[in-house]
C-alpha cells in the first residue's frame, strides 16, 4: 500500500480531521512527534471523559481500571500500582466503594487483608463506554500489513521505553 493511501485509509477510518484540532494549523500534519501529541491529547481526553460519565475522580479511575483489566487486588497493591499512600488509597477505596463501583472483602486465604473488587455493573459501564474506542483500534490494527503492525510495534514499543526511562520511580 502506497503512503499516500495508507494515509487516507488511516485518516477516514479513524475519522482523524487536523481541522478539529484545537490547535489546528499550528502543527505540521507530516509530524509524527505532533500526532504522536496529539494522541495522547486525546486519549487524556477521552480518560477524563470516561471519569466523568462514571462519576470518578482520576485515581478513582485508574484503580477501577486495574481492577477491570487485571482483577482483584489489595489495597495495598492498588496503592504501590497508582503510587499514593495507602492512607490515600483508603480515601480513593471509600469513594469507589460509596458509589457501589467497587466492593472490599475479606481475603480468602488472609484475613487480616482485604480484597477489593469491581463491582459487575461497574464493569459493565466501564465496558459500555470503552468497547467503541476498542473496537475501531481493532479495525486499525486489522486494516494493516503483518509488515505495518510489525513496524507500528516497533515505534510503539520505542515510546514506552522513552516514557518508562523519563519517569522518575
Amino acid at each position: 500500500m502506497d503512503v499516500k493511501r495508507a494515509e487516507r485509509v488511516s485518516k477516514a477510518a479513524s475519522g482523524y480531521d487536523p481541522s478539529r484540532r484545537h490547535d489546528a494549523g499550528e502543527i505540521d500534519d507530516g509530524d509524527i512527534r505532533s500526532r504522536v501529541q496529539q494522541l495522547t491529547m486525546r486519549q487524556q481526553r477521552f480518560e477524563r471523559s470516561v471519569a466523568k460519565q462514571l462519576e470518578l475522580d482520576a485515581p478513582g479511575l485508574e484503580v477501577l481500571d486495574h481492577l477491570i483489566s487485571r482483577g482483584p487486588a489489595t489495597p495495598t497493591e492498588l496503592a504501590h500500582r497508582i503510587e499514593i499512600s495507602t492512607a490515600a488509597m483508603t480515601l480513593v477505596l471509600n469513594r469507589l466503594e460509596d458509589r457501589g463501583h467497587v466492593r472490599r472483602d475479606r481475603h480468602p486465604s488472609d484475613g487480616r487483608k482485604l480484597i477489593v473488587t469491581a463491582s459487575e455493573d461497574a464493569a459493565a459501564d466501564a465496558e459500555r463506554l470503552v468497547a467503541p474506542l476498542i473496537d475501531e483500534v481493532e479495525a486499525q490494527i486489522a486494516a494493516m500489513s503483518a509488515q505495518e503492525r510489525a513496524t507500528v510495534a516497533t515505534f510503539l514499543d520505542g515510546l514506552i521505553g522513552a516514557y518508562d526511562r523519563s519517569t522518575l520511580s
